[in-house]
């Protein structure tokens, strides 16, 4: 990613994760494996400068799609220090991606309020 397509610092992202057919079984393994190594995950979050991460499942006629929310200081480093990781976690987090998404669309912000 280029410097300009970078995000500002503080910003939030959203994307749009079309799975692969099939993959709601391992889908919903994952999102029980992360919230049984919730302190694991926030450990990772907080060395990556990410505040907050949502995921969100959307199911139609089109297939299935993780919607994913991410707000960081910089995302950038967070993207820099997940790749790096060896965090037990991350491995498995960077493993469920390769094995069950088939597409990222980031969406445009419209509208991005925080106090």
């Amino acid at each position: 990613m280029s410097e300009a397509a970078l995000p500002p610092a503080d910003s939030a992202v959203c994307a749009r994760v079309r799975l692969h057919p099939g993959s709601l079984e391992r889908v919903r393994a994952w999102a029980s494996h992360i919230a049984e190594h919730r302190e694991d995950a926030l450990r990772t979050l907080a060395a990556e400068g990410v505040t907050i991460e949502s995921v969100f499942l959307d199911s139609g006629s089109e297939g299935d799609f993780l919607v994913y929310y991410m707000r960081a200081a910089s995302h950038e480093k967070a993207r820099q220090v997940a790749t790096q990781s060896t965090e037990a976690i991350d491995r498995y987090h960077q493993a469920f991606k390769r094995e069950t998404w088939a597409e990222v669309k980031r969406l445009e912000a419209l509208v991005d309020l925080r106090r």
